[in-house]
């Protein structure tokens, strides 16, 4: 398994009385950009948390770049960028990034190699409570960068976007996936899917299709994935 940055086999993971991921299993490649797609509430995030060692598990293993999920040694080498914003409101943007960089020993000029990288430049020295929403989503990313991470962990990163900077971060994401950064991205999203090397389609806790683009199209039959996600869904409801 040492091509694979991530391996989950039969995870499960409980949320009060009811288990909101059943028997998870799938392998992430390095160096590859892995879409995690499905509607709100499907279990996308709970499934990235399980992937950073932050999620109680009920069953099965997660194995990040050889370790497993959560333990000590990987702490330096995963960034992780979730929905709620990670900088705090009455710093400037590279304040905020300075004080993650300082907790994780970040190289010098990471901060600014970062703040380049997702494009706030111009907003260096803003307040992050000053932000758009966008730009809000790009500062986080940026602290997910720091310590330049093997594999990074996005979760909906493009949200709030306009289409030039959605543009702008997938070239990002993928010079990353091209220089041996591993990459897992959620959305909901279905025109981002194209995008990725490797689609991990989920509904309801369940994965429903795990492969490339264009095996998912051959397999149902549609030259859309949205088409194939909804035939798949109609499938699976077919057989319930």
């Amino acid at each position: 398994m040492t091509n694979y940055a991530v391996v989950a086999e039969g995870l499960r993971v409980h949320r009060g009385a009811r288990e909101v991921l059943h028997d998870v299993s799938f392998a992430v490649a390095r160096g590859s950009i892995t879409g995690l797609l499905g509607p709100s509430g499907c279990g996308k995030t709970t499934l990235m948390r399980s992937v950073v060692g932050v999620q109680i598990v009920a069953g099965g293993t997660v194995t990040v770049l050889g370790e497993p999920a959560g333990s000590a040694p990987l702490r330096d080498k995963i960034g992780y960028a979730t929905q709620n914003p990670s900088v705090y409101a009455d710093l400037t943007v590279t304040e905020s990034l300075r004080y993650f960089a300082a907790i994780l020993r970040a190289p010098e000029g990471d901060v600014e190699r970062v703040i380049d990288e997702v494009g706030l430049s111009t907003h260096a020295h803003q307040l992050v409570g000053e932000l758009s929403g966008g730009q809000l989503s790009r500062a986080s990313l940026a602290v997910a960068l720091l310590g330049r991470p093997e594999l990074l962990v996005l979760d909906e990163p493009t949200v709030g976007l306009d289409p030039v900077l959605r543009e702008e971060l997938w070239d990002l994401f993928r010079r990353l996936a091209d220089s041996g950064v591993t990459l897992m991205v959620s959305s909901h999203v279905m025109d981002e899917a194209a995008r990725c090397e490797r689609l991990l389609l989920m509904r309801d806790g369940y994965i429903l299709a795990d492969d490339t683009p264009a095996a998912l199209r051959a397999a149902t039959g549609t030259g859309d994935l949205e088409q194939a996600f909804l035939r798949l869904i109609r499938e699976q409801e077919a057989v319930a």
